[in-house]
């Protein structure tokens, strides 16, 4: 049957209908996501009421094993979209293997079990996740100032299942029982896969069928040879660096301190990769170039935003005043400013983005860039004041911990949403969803960072609180002042593409 609404008419705000049934479908996804991780380090460090009971530092580092794994498998998750499934099939088949995950996770068992459901869930989210964001993408073949607003949009979506998931999975994990948090989330990632079957083969049903060598027309090189050494070479090094002794992957702190090494490799290794081997013209191989700068950024972005599942949960249920108005909040509940400020502030931004547009006013990318370093730096130094009030033994007030993430949330507007599009119109067609999950490899090494940061927040290392945030402000003040001066070259590499 014809629908009446053909894929990509015009809805009546001027996006196409499949923009919406992403929208939710992400929406539902990260109610899932954020819901679990809200409680995630909470459940590994309690050991009152049916946790496992873990130190800080264990805890922080499986966090940041677990929540740098999701986006570190976004990359075989692009590759398999790209050159197997296509897009629409592994966003199918991820939901189907998140939703397992988590009800593997609320399913009481021992640590066995529970590790085998994270291990799920970060299968399923890798495959999922960089191809939801290239059908975005897709939608808008002519880019420009419209596919911008679009990934505001589509970014809202991600944010109003944060608010939702951690607001309902926090208070039922931390008021009720952690599984019952952690069955909750299975219940709103298939609701996310009932909405993309259904709505998606009425407005989608022209994307994402076919691997994308096919429809661009390029043969890859004569075989997968190039990509299957690149592999062989990642797992070379890493044997070496462990029979050296220079990484240790048998324990969960020196796991998650390797994988930063790991990461690190990948990521630089398979940029290396697609510009020798991935038969890129001269224009194409410096607009790759320009995506590792930005890859850079968001690396260093993520390791300060991430805190909020971290240290800042921490800091939030040790050091911060949760009485209000005779009622103790749960301390995850924090974490819900970030969505709420996204919500509040994105539909301005996505308006001020086709102002500018349309006024031939320029603020390039990597402009963007640097302004979301240097207010992402603007945060933790109210983190700063905030660790030195919490050294006297008084809990702060929760307004430093709302300053915080209303200015890396702010920060979060001019980096993820901005990359999420310029990764789109930047990558070539045949590398699109394999890039993408470059862009969340970022936030793999975030991830990651924020976890191992966190480790240092046990009740003998309290003094250690305000020179660990002041590292934060050093590194990303300094860092997006430096991205300033390179704003002009960076947008010339971009080669016309805003």
């Amino acid at each position: 049957m014809t629908p009446t609404t053909t894929p990509t008419a015009a809805t009546p705000v001027g996006h196409p209908p499949g923009l919406y049934v992403l929208f939710f479908t992400e929406m539902w996804e990260r109610f899932s996501y954020y819901g679990m991780r809200a409680i995630l380090l909470l459940f590994l460090i309690d050991n009152v009421r049916g946790g496992m009971g873990l130190t800080e530092a264990e805890g922080a580092a499986i966090y940041g094993i677990y929540t740098s794994s999701v986006y570190l498998l976004s990359l075989p998750g692009g590759w398999i979209a790209d050159n197997i499934l296509g897009q629409r099939k592994s966003i199918f088949y991820g939901g189907i293997i998140i939703m397992l995950g988590h009800i593997v996770l609320a399913m009481p068992g021992g640590s066995a079990l529970f590790y085998f459901g994270l291990f799920i869930v970060a299968i399923g989210t890798g495959l999922l996740k960089p191809n939801i964001s290239t059908l975005v993408g897709e939608l808008y073949p002519e880019g420009g100032a419209r596919k911008d607003a679009a990934f505001s949009i589509f970014y809202m979506g991600i944010n109003i299942g944060s608010l939702l998931g951690i607001t309902i999975v926090g208070y039922l994990g931390q008021k009720v029982g952690w599984h019952y948090g952690f069955g909750a989330a299975a219940v709103g990632m298939a609701l996310g896969i009932v909405t993309f079957r259904l709505a998606g083969q009425r407005y989608l049903s022209h994307l994402g069928n076919v691997p994308a060598p096919a429809v661009d027309g390029k043969a890859e090189t004569s075989s997968k040879r190039p990509l299957f050494i690149f592999l062989a070479v990642m797992v070379l090094v890493l044997a070496t660096l462990q029979f050296t002794n220079i990484i240790d992957l048998t324990t969960a702190q020196g796991l998650a301190k390797g994988m930063g090494t790991i990461i690190s490799m990948i990521a630089l290794g398979y940029f290396i990769f697609i510009l020798v081997a991935g038969g890129l013209d001269a224009v194409e191989k410096k607009r790759v170039s320009v995506l590792f700068v930005f890859f850079l950024a968001s690396a260093l972005y993520w390791a300060g935003n991430e805190q909020q599942g971290s240290s800042l949960q921490i800091f939030a249920d040790r050091y911060t005043d949760l009485v209000f108005f005779g009622w103790q909040i749960p301390s995850s509940w924090f974490q819900n400013l970030n969505p709420a400020f996204i919500l509040l502030f994105s539909p301005v931004l996505a308006v001020l983005w086709v102002f500018l547009a349309n006024r031939k006013i320029s603020y390039p990318v990597p402009a963007k860039f640097a302004t979301s370093l240097l207010l992402l730096g603007i945060a933790y130094v109210i983190m700063v004041i905030a660790a030195k009030i919490a050294l006297t033994g008084t809990r702060t007030s929760p307004l430093f911990l709302t300053g915080t993430y209303l200015f890396f949330t702010l920060a979060e507007l001019f980096l993820s949403p901005v990359g999420l599009s310029a990764f789109s119109k930047l990558a070539p067609k045949r590398y699109t969803s394999q890039l993408m999950g470059l862009w969340f490899i970022g936030s793999s090494l975030g991830n990651l960072v924020a976890g191992l940061f966190a480790g240092g927040f046990d009740e003998k290392n309290v003094a250690s609180m305000p020179g660990l945030f002041q590292s934060v402000v050093i590194f990303t003040i300094g860092s997006g002042l430096l991205m300033l001066l390179f704003v002009r070259p960076l947008k010339r590499w971009m080669g016309g593409i805003e």
